[in-house]
């Protein structure tokens, strides 16, 4: 795919997500994932709100890799899940009121994750449904140690 055919942005090999500024305001980014491209933005009155915000294409990733996981086992089962749906928020809070955190000082970031499963589950189906959501790769990766590297690129 040519630059031209994805908006002027260059199809990032598979695996690598890019982030360029537009220019087309303060904080407006391009995001370019294999074929697929994205904006991100602050919102008014600090950025354009042109996009989503960093935080919420964190949850976007959390939310749809929760439905994927959750979809592919209920598939593998045979089970009848109609459909998923799941609703994220973020904050920060004091560690000092998290009961589960190691941490007890300082802020912590907080993720709130409702999943809605819609269909002909009986009680046991639902609380299988809900630990393989707990299984979910970005989960595993945002509650884990992550370690990242950052090189300037000349």
């Amino acid at each position: 795919m040519t630059s031209e055919e994805t908006g002027g942005a260059a199809a990032a090999p598979d695996g690598v997500v890019t982030v360029a500024e537009t220019g087309a305001g303060t904080y407006t980014q391009q995001i370019t994932a294999g074929r697929h491209q994205l904006v991100a933005d602050e919102p008014v009155p600090v950025g354009d709100d042109a996009g989503p915000n960093p935080y919420d294409l964190v949850l976007a990733g959390l939310g749809a890799c929760t439905s994927m996981t959750v979809r592919m086992y209920a598939n593998r089962k045979g089970w009848a899940l109609d459909k998923v749906r799941v609703a994220l928020r973020h904050s920060r809070i004091h560690a000092k009121d998290c009961a589960d955190c190691e941490t007890t000082k300082g802020m912590i970031d907080h993720i709130d994750r409702d999943i809605e499963l819609i269909g002909d589950l009986d009680d046991t189906q639902r609380e299988r449904l809900m630990g393989i959501a707990e299984r979910c790769p970005v989960h595993q990766t945002l509650t884990s140690s992550v370690h990242i590297t950052t090189t300037e690129v000349s």
